[in-house]
């Protein structure tokens, strides 16, 4: 049998040096665990526009279409902040999650209790914080038309459209539902029906697939912006959240600061099962592409790490190697092993990306 395939996009700034950690654990599934995967690396974002004029090429985007999971670090930085709209870095992400059909973003906000003092709310308020947000990611106001920016009279007016299908907002409701059938079987769903149309339909048709596919799962609705106040005031009262694509993008940031570091938050983006059953996949950190500490050894690979673990339970079907990680960041992290970000008045251990990095490979390998 064909060992599994994946796609390694580490992209700008930080990305390589945070993807550097994540080989390693590669490195270490292989040698310790006998798990082998056929790697591959290619560029997306800005080092993609320098070395071809693009954020990403044609060819690259066959071969994410050809593997079994695409890893990505993070793209942009200002050096491309003058690019044309077509072209700058981001671009090359979004061609990905549009080409690829991957509707469906998921971003767990897990708050470990080594890092509960570091939230801004109250310690108890976010300590054994486990939820989801499923984020729908391929339509929507980001994607729909008409848009752009426009003459209007002496003015000039910005257009963006949200649009939504049945069949948009039911594959993410299924997905949602599916996700918290192997949780605590609970889901809410985020909208504004009170105000728009695309609310009132998303709102109809999550409770038709529930009422239909999944009436053991406990369904409620909550407009977005009392979702936005209940994430601060009790975030535990949720388990698996599922929103549209806007709503998503800021609930789900509001829902990572809930942890205290955007540097601990990983996520999936999952399609439609290719030929194999797996289905399409992308996994990548939330934290941005942060220039400012780039090349200087201060980014915490965590996320990044993190998002490999979601790849070995979503795409490769290893959920207790999946865990085997995470149960080796959460022992790093109760030890007082601390990155910059994650540096608080009570101290720890200051390392460097690669020695956070060793850190958890000493962490499995007292695992075994």
């Amino acid at each position: 049998m064909a060992n599994p395939s994946l796609l390694i996009l580490a992209g700008d700034g930080i990305g390589p040096e945070v993807m550097a950690e994540v080989k390693k654990i590669i490195g270490w599934m292989g040698a310790k665990r006998g798990v082998h995967f056929d790697v591959s690396e290619d560029l997306v974002g800005g080092c993609a526009y320098d070395a071809h004029g693009t954020p990403l090429t044609d060819a690259t985007m066959a071969k994410a279409q050809a593997v079994d999971a695409v890893l990505l670090g993070a793209v942009g930085g200002p050096k491309y902040d003058s690019l044309d709209f077509s072209v700058k870095p981001e671009r090359g992400l979004l061609r990905l999650r549009k080409e690829m059909d991957l509707f469906s973003n998921l971003r767990p906000a897990q708050c470990f209790d080594a890092l509960a003092d570091f939230s801004s709310l109250k310690k108890e308020v976010v300590a054994g914080l486990d939820i989801v947000i499923v984020r729908e990611l391929t339509s929507g106001v980001y994607f729909g038309e008409p848009r752009g920016i426009f003459k209007e009279g002496n003015e000039r007016v910005g257009i963006n459209t949200q649009r939504y299908t049945e069949s948009e907002i039911a594959r993410v409701a299924r997905s949602a539902f599916e996700l918290a059938r192997k949780r605590n079987n609970k889901v809410c769903s985020m909208e504004k029906a009170n105000v728009m149309e695309s609310g009132i339909l998303w709102r109809e048709v999550v409770q038709e697939v529930h009422d239909r596919d999944y009436p053991d799962v406990a369904l409620t609705h909550m407009y977005a912006d009392n979702g936005a106040m209940q994430l601060c005031r009790w975030p535990k009262q949720f388990d698996v959240i599922v929103t549209d694509n806007l709503f998503g993008d800021v609930l789900s940031d509001m829902a990572a600061m809930l942890t205290g570091s955007l540097g601990m938050l990983p996520s999936a983006s999952l399609g439609l099962p290719m030929a194999n059953g797996r289905p399409k996949a992308l996994y990548e950190p939330v934290h941005g592409s942060a220039p400012d500490i780039t090349g200087q050894g201060k980014a915490n690979p965590i996320a990044c790490i993190l998002s490999f673990a979601m790849a070995l339970r979503y795409s490769f079907d290893l959920g207790e190697d999946a865990t085997r990680v995470e149960k080796a960041v959460e022992k790093v992290l109760a030890d007082g092993v601390r990155t910059a970000d994650l540096m608080g008045p009570e101290g720890g251990t200051p390392v460097s990306t690669a020695q956070m990095g060793d850190a958890v490979i000493a962490a499995l390998d007292a695992s075994l």
